[in-house]
C-alpha cells in the first residue's frame, strides 16, 4: 500500500501542505506523479507531429502507443480513437453523428445520465424530430434495471445511450446484459456508453459489450484535466462528422493532436499494469491491466464495506445515529466506491461545509445543480453528500472519515 500511495500526488495533504482527507475523486481523482511528469515533458516539445524529422516521429510513436493503450483499457479491436478537450464534448460529438445519420423514430437514454449524455440525446432528438424515451431509476439499487431499459427499445430505435455506473449512487449497470438484450430486439442498434465514472474502478471489455462508442476522462482516472478520450466502432466512426475533407472516413481528430493526452493514458496503463504484476504472472499488457483493475476493485470494495460497517473501533455509516445512507444496495459487488449520505437536521450543503472545517473534502449533490437535479428527483431525494475515496486510500483514512462524520452528527444532534 505504501508503494501505491507514493505514486500519487497530494494523498495526505492539499497543495498548500495542509493535512486533509480528499474524498471527491468522482469529481477529479488523485493524480499519478508519472502522469503529471510525462504531461509536462511531452507538452514542452514544440514540434508538430505531422512532420518527418526525428522528434516528430518520436511524438508519433507516443501517440500510437497511447492509442494502443486506450484499446488495452477497453479490450477494443479496430475502430477509431479521438481526443477532445473533455469527455463531455466527445459524447456530444458521438451522439450527433448517430442521430443525424441513422434512421429511426426514437432515441433511448436513462434518467441517471450525466448532462453531457442526457442533454445531447435530448438536443438531437428534438432537432431530428424523434421521441426521447427515458429509462427510470430503481431507488432500491441506485441504478437502472435491465428490463426498464430494454422495454423502451424497439425496431425504430435510432440510438441507445447508457451510463456504466451512476455518479450519484455508484451503482453499476449490467452493460453486458443491456447490450445483449437490446440487440436481440434490434440487431443493428447503435449503442453509446458513458464510462467516465466507472473506468477507474472496474474492468471494461468491449469484446463482451460490443458498443459503438464509449468515452473516458483521464482526470478521473489518475491522469490530467484538459482531455477526453473516445473510442468508436468502425461503422460509427465512418458516419458523417466534422473532419477535414482530405482525412480518412474514420478520422475524428480536428487539427493538431496534443501528444501529451496519449502519453498520459500510457502512464495510467503502465501504473495499473505495474499493480497487476504483483498478482499475476501474465506478460501481456491487457492481462496485466485486467489483474490490476481487478485488485483495485477488490480493495475499493473493502473500503466501501469499512465505511458502511465500521473499522478500527469506529461505527459504520449504516449504524451511526443521525446519519442516513442513501441508495444502499447490500450487494457491494454491484457498486463502485461512491456513496451518498445525509444527516438528520442538517442539509447536505452545510454538511459539506462542516466536513471542510474538519479537513475533509466531499461534494454536495443538490437539486439546485444541473449536474444533480434530474437524478436526485428520480430517487426522491433533495440532496446528498457524495463520498468518493480512491483505491490509494487506506483503512485508517476510512476510520478518520467515520470519526469526523460521527462528530458532525453528534454536534448537530446536540444542537437540536
Amino acid at each position: 500500500m505504501r508503494e501505491v500511495r507514493e505514486r500519487f500526488l497530494l494523498v495526505e495533504c492539499d497543495h498548500h501542505g495542509r493535512e486533509r482527507l480528499y474524498f471527491d475523486n468522482a469529481g477529479g481523482s488523485f493524480r499519478l506523479k508519472a502522469a503529471i511528469e510525462r504531461f509536462a515533458a511531452i507538452d514542452a516539445v514544440p514540434d508538430n507531429t505531422e512532420r518527418i524529422h526525428e522528434t516528430a516521429l518520436e511524438l508519433q510513436a507516443v501517440q500510437a502507443r497511447g492509442w494502443d493503450d486506450v484499446r488495452t483499457i477497453l479490450n477494443a479491436e479496430g475502430g477509431s480513437i479521438f481526443a477532445a478537450l473533455t469527455a463531455s464534448g466527445a459524447m456530444f460529438d458521438m451522439v450527433r453523428a448517430v442521430a443525424e445519420n441513422v434512421g429511426g423514430t426514437n432515441m433511448v437514454t436513462t434518467v441517471l445520465e450525466h448532462p453531457s449524455a442526457y442533454d445531447a440525446m435530448a438536443l438531437y432528438a428534438e432537432r431530428t424530430g424523434r421521441e426521447l424515451r427515458v429509462a427510470r431509476s430503481n431507488p432500491e439499487t441506485g441504478g437502472i434495471d435491465v428490463d426498464e431499459i430494454v422495454r423502451l427499445v424497439d425496431a425504430n430505435t435510432c440510438l441507445l445511450n447508457v451510463i456504466y455506473a451512476s455518479n450519484i449512487s455508484g451503482a453499476k449497470l449490467d452493460i453486458e446484459a443491456i447490450v445483449r438484450r437490446a440487440r436481440e430486439v434490434k440487431p443493428d442498434l447503435y449503442i453509446v456508453v458513458d464510462a467516465v465514472q466507472h473506468a477507474p474502478h472496474g474492468l471494461i471489455d468491449l469484446q463482451k459489450t460490443p458498443v459503438d462508442g464509449i468515452n473516458l476522462a483521464p482526470y478521473k482516472f489518475f491522469g490530467c484535466r484538459g482531455s477526453g478520450i473516445a473510442w468508436m466502432s468502425e461503422r460509427a466512426a465512418a458516419l458523417p462528422h466534422h473532419k477535414l475533407a482530405g482525412k480518412k472516413a474514420g478520422h475524428w481528430d480536428l487539427g493538431s493532436v496534443a501528444p501529451w493526452q496519449f502519453a498520459v493514458v500510457s502512464e495510467i496503463v503502465d501504473y495499473v499494469c505495474w499493480l497487476g504484476g504483483h498478482f499475476s504472472e501474465a506478460t501481456g499488457r491487457r492481462e496485466l491491466f485486467a489483474a490490476g483493475i481487478a485488485h483495485i476493485e477488490l480493495h475499493e470494495r473493502a473500503l466501501l464495506a469499512a465505511l458502511l460497517e465500521g473499522v478500527d473501533g469506529q461505527p459504520g455509516l449504516r449504524a451511526m445515529p443521525g446519519v442516513r445512507v442513501f441508495l444502499d444496495h447490500p450487494d457491494l459487488s454491484r457498486r463502485d466506491l461512491i456513496l451518498g449520505i445525509g444527516f438528520d437536521g442538517l442539509d447536505c450543503t452545510r454538511a459539506v461545509h462542516e466536513y471542510g472545517l474538519r479537513g475533509v473534502t466531499v461534494y454536495e449533490r443538490t437539486a439546485a445543480s444541473i449536474y444533480s437535479k434530474r437524478m436526485l428527483d428520480s430517487f426522491g431525494l433533495e440532496g446528498t453528500v457524495r463520498v468518493s475515496p480512491l483505491h490509494c486510500n487506506s483503512m485508517a483514512e476510512m476510520a478518520r472519515f467515520l470519526q469526523v462524520t460521527q462528530e458532525i452528527a453528534r454536534a448537530f444532534a446536540t444542537a437540536d
